[in-house]
């Protein structure tokens, strides 16, 4: 039987459903990606070092980069055993993650089935709209 794998993604986390032998198993990612609300409150848009201007917009966005690549890199990690996979969700981030798993240089590439846009959803309506994609009951 095959592995038919769902994931709902946006910046905040990433829900995996994996459907196998007409069992469902649910699991969930959380990211630890810091949120730009609050950077801009930290107050002054850099800092003097010597004769050097610190520009922290910069930095938070450098931190910010690496945030995702290892958020990406761990759902990836997890849905690797997959035979069949669904991306869906609400922003941009499962755009990042389809680019992420084509640029990898495994096999995971070509079990992607789709990509879809998404609402915030709850887990049953995630189980559910996977299930719809993959034909189940």
């Amino acid at each position: 039987m095959k592995k038919q794998t769902g994931i709902w993604i946006d910046s905040k986390k990433a829900v995996i459903v994996t459907l196998e032998d007409g069992k469902e198993a649910v699991s969930e990612i959380q990211s630890d990606l810091e949120n730009s609300v609050y950077h801009d409150k930290e107050g002054d848009k850099g800092s003097f070092f010597g004769g050097q201007h610190i520009d922290s917009q910069k930095t938070f966005d450098e931190r910010k980069k690496h945030q995702i690549n290892n958020y990406l890199k761990d759902v990836i990690a997890s849905i690797s055993e997959s035979d069949e996979l669904y991306i869906f969700g609400p922003a941009d981030t499962k755009t990042k993650l389809e680019k992420r798993i084509n640029e990898e240089k495994s096999t995971i590439a070509s079990k992607l089935k789709s990509v879809e846009t998404a609402d915030s959803m709850s887990s049953n309506q995630i189980i559910a709209q996977v299930k719809k994609f993959y034909h189940q009951k």
